[in-house]
C-alpha cells in the first residue's frame, strides 16, 4: 500500500470512530425530566428516551416553573418540560428529533411538541394524529412565531400511496365524449 493510500485509509477509520464517538455522545446525554408524579404519558415518554439511549432524570414536581424559567411560552406548551445540553424540550418530542438537535446546534431554546397528540412517544395508541416537531428560536416565542423542524403525518404516506393507483386508474379509464 502506498504511503498516500494507507494515510488517506487512516483519516478514514479516524473520522468513522470521531462520528462513531459523537452519535454516542448525543444518545447518553443526561436529560432532566420535570412532570407531575401521576402522569403515565410523561412516564412513557421517559421510557422512550431511555429506550433511545438517553440517561434520564425525573423531578415530579410539574413543569410549569421550569417551562416559564427556560423560556417556552404558555402557548407551547404540553404536560413535561425536560432539558439537555442547554436545550429546553417540550412535551412529546421524538429522540431521534432531539438527536438531531444535539448533533445540529443550533442557536434556539429548543423544540416543542404542544398539547398532546396521539401518536407522539409516550402518547401511542390506535389513534394517531399528524403533528409538528417545533423549534422555538427565541424565548417567549409564541407558537405562531416558530419554525417546523419537522413534521409526522401517517396520513400524507397513504396518500402518496393511494395518488399514482388513482393516476394509473384514471389513465387506463375510457371517457365517454359527445358529439357537438
Amino acid at each position: 500500500m502506498k504511503i498516500k493510500d494507507f494515510s488517506r485509509y487512516i483519516r478514514s477509520i479516524f473520522a468513522i470512530g470521531l462520528l462513531g464517538m459523537a452519535s454516542q455522545a448525543i444518545a447518553t446525554a443526561t436529560v432532566e425530566v420535570y412532570k407531575s408524579p401521576t402522569c403515565g404519558c410523561c412516564s412513557k415518554w421517559v421510557d422512550h428516551m431511555r429506550e433511545n439511549g438517553f440517561t434520564v432524570n425525573t423531578h415530579d414536581i410539574g413543569n410549569k416553573d421550569i417551562r416559564k424559567k427556560s423560556g417556552i411560552s404558555e402557548t407551547l406548551g404540553s404536560c413535561h418540560t425536560a432539558l439537555v445540553n442547554g436545550y429546553a424540550i417540550e412535551g412529546h418530542v421524538p429522540a431521534a428529533d432531539i438527536m438531531r438537535l444535539l448533533k445540529e446546534k443550533p442557536r434556539a431554546v429548543g423544540l416543542s411538541v404542544p398539547d398532546m397528540p396521539h401518536g407522539t412517544p409516550g402518547m401511542e395508541g390506535s389513534r394517531v394524529d399528524p403533528y409538528n416537531v417545533l423549534l422555538i428560536k427565541e424565548p417567549g416565542q409564541l407558537r405562531k412565531d416558530t419554525t417546523i423542524y419537522n413534521r409526522y403525518d401517517p396520513y400524507a404516506k397513504q396518500a402518496e400511496k393511494a395518488q399514482p393507483v388513482a393516476a394509473e386508474a384514471e389513465k387506463n379509464s375510457s371517457v365517454m365524449r359527445l358529439k357537438p
